[in-house]
């Protein structure tokens, strides 16, 4: 295959690595629509906010922690083989989860899930930087970001049409028939490739790298749940894995194949793109987090109705994703990303001002403009963090590039999530202070734990739901506030150190003679 002209069938092999990616991208955001019905203890596995953002993290962190050794793997062994073995893995995990009994298999399952996706997400990526030329790698790039928009776009839909119609346990069963489907494809349409000089493996930075971030993951969720940072079930865990992943960082700097090589981020594109990158997942996935729970039970929509009003979000990216290489080419990186960034942060502030009164329209066109932005953000950093990078290290670049979203994304569930909790918690604290302990320790959970309560309680009970409504919406504008702010850290990243418009290289520099 020639590199300055891509692989031939280079168009339909992105539509099968776009399906193929569905799956993954899918079941993310059907989840958000089920974690409603997964925390009632009727119709669910009555998972509590704790379990609910592990089901959550335990994907995460495991995706996460596997990226780089997977697509190491992939550059050794052949890209196209573990695309297939991830679907396999995918599939059967996704299996697992729709038969959990009770959080904690639905954890496992999930975290059995991450090791699929986690051989998935960069062999798209390093296929895509295999057969497209330098000229339409971004163009590429840019209709595979379209693709997970789309899947984003009917995953709220689906979730909510099929936890109407059947039982929670259909949004992981979905993914079944979507990977049985992609492993045809892949099997008969996808050319295998490898990197002719990959790197060694490092299973000592693997370990330590999950390690870490479980255990600060933990502490962080430990503390929401505590309502408290003092606490030692909060602090020694937290402070272990920052010690592990500071360990880590040592072992990457001193070996010479890291499994993820911190000396890239001396290239200042590389290292700003990843920054805002990680920034916007971190604000994203703690957003979604409590928006799911304010449309569901304060405002009081149904799962089906949820997953519609998300559609304008998903439809901005879906829509804006493939033009953002153009806006990126006639305006440059550093102008497009800081205004995109400026915008995803005026929306994430504005949702400090929303209430149980706050009319459907000005929520919809919120999320379009959030979705806008962030399609203009996306696209383009993931193109600067792959040109950073040599070609035959397209496995690598794709899976640091997941590697930081994916942490991100953890870390702004587990960070906003407990923020949430503990604003919550002492805000209902006097309310709650006449049920018995036990009770009232479970109904300062979540909003989902004390409406339960109060539906158990009957008359008696109605006198929690209101006072349950208005300490969400204080802990929702506080956590709105907050990821405001590191959108506002996002905004002087890009503004500082993201590459700006490329200058025209003159006939002069290229030395040749001017054409008369």
């Amino acid at each position: 295959m020639d590199p300055n002209s891509g692989h031939p069938r280079r168009w339909g092999i992105l539509g099968v690595l776009v399906f193929s990616l569905l799956a993954v991208v899918l079941d993310n955001t059907i989840l958000n629509v089920a974690m409603r019905t997964i925390a009632d203890k009727t119709v669910g596995l009555g998972a509590t906010q704790g379990e609910l953002e592990w089901a959550i993290n335990s994907y995460t962190l495991v995706f996460a922690g596997l990226l780089f050794t997977f697509g190491v793997i992939g550059d050794r062994t052949g890209r196209k083989r573990m695309l297939f073995i991830g679907m396999a893995l995918f599939g059967l995990a996704s299996l697992a989860s729709a038969y959990s009994q009770d959080p904690m298999q639905l954890i496992l399952a999930r975290a059995a899930m991450g090791i699929g996706g986690a051989a998935i997400m960069p062999a798209t990526l390093a296929i895509i930087s295999n057969i497209f030329p330098p000229s339409e790698r971004g163009k590429a790039i840019g209709v595979w970001a379209g693709g997970v928009g789309l899947a984003v776009a009917i995953g709220p839909i689906t979730g909510g049409l099929l936890i109407e119609h059947f039982w929670w346990g259909s949004v992981f069963l979905i993914n079944v028939p979507i990977v049985l489907v992609s492993m045809v494809l892949i099997a008969t349409v996808v050319p295998e490739s490898r990197d002719p000089k990959p790197s060694k493996l490092d299973p000592v930075g693997v370990v330590l790298s999950i390690i870490g971030l479980v255990s600060i993951v933990y502490g962080i969720i430990r503390g929401g749940t505590l309502a408290t940072v003092a606490s030692a079930e909060v602090l020694v865990p937290t402070l272990f894995g920052v010690a592990v992943l500071g360990a880590f960082v040592w072992w990457e700097r001193r070996i010479d194949h890291p499994v993820f090589d911190v000396r890239n981020f001396r290239n200042v594109r590389f290292s700003s793109a990843i920054g805002m990158m990680g920034i916007v997942f971190f604000a994203m996935m703690g957003g979604m987090f409590f928006l799911t729970f304010y449309l569901q039970v304060v405002l009081g929509f149904s799962p089906l109705q949820a997953g519609a009003l998300m559609i304008p979000f998903a439809a901005a990216q879906l829509i804006f994703a493939p033009l953002s290489q153009r806006v990126n080419e006639r305006f440059g990186a550093k102008l497009s990303a800081t205004v995109s960034m400026i915008v995803v942060t005026a929306a994430l502030g504005s949702y400090a001002f929303m209430d149980q009164n706050t009319p459907v329209v000005l929520i919809e066109i919120i999320f379009f403009v959030q979705g806008a932005a962030m399609a203009n953000i996306m696209p383009p950093a993931t193109t600067a963090i792959m040109e950073s990078l040599p070609r035959e290290k397209a496995g690598v670049g794709s899976a640091m590039s997941n590697t930081v979203r994916q942490v991100a994304g953890a870390l702004g569930v587990a960070v906003l999530g407990s923020v949430l909790s503990s604003s919550y918690r002492g805000e209902m604290a006097s309310t709650l202070a006449w049920l018995p302990p036990d009770a009232r320790h479970a109904a300062g959970e979540s909003v989902v734990a004390t409406v339960g309560i109060a539906q158990e309680l009957g008359e008696r009970g109605q006198a929690l739901i209101q006072p349950a409504f208005t300490a969400f919406i204080h802990g929702m504008h506080v956590t709105a506030l907050v990821s405001a702010v590191i959108g506002l850290i996002g905004v002087v990243v890009v503004a500082r150190w993201m590459p700006g418009k490329p200058r025209p290289v003159t006939q002069a520099e290229h030395k040749e003679p001017a054409v008369v």
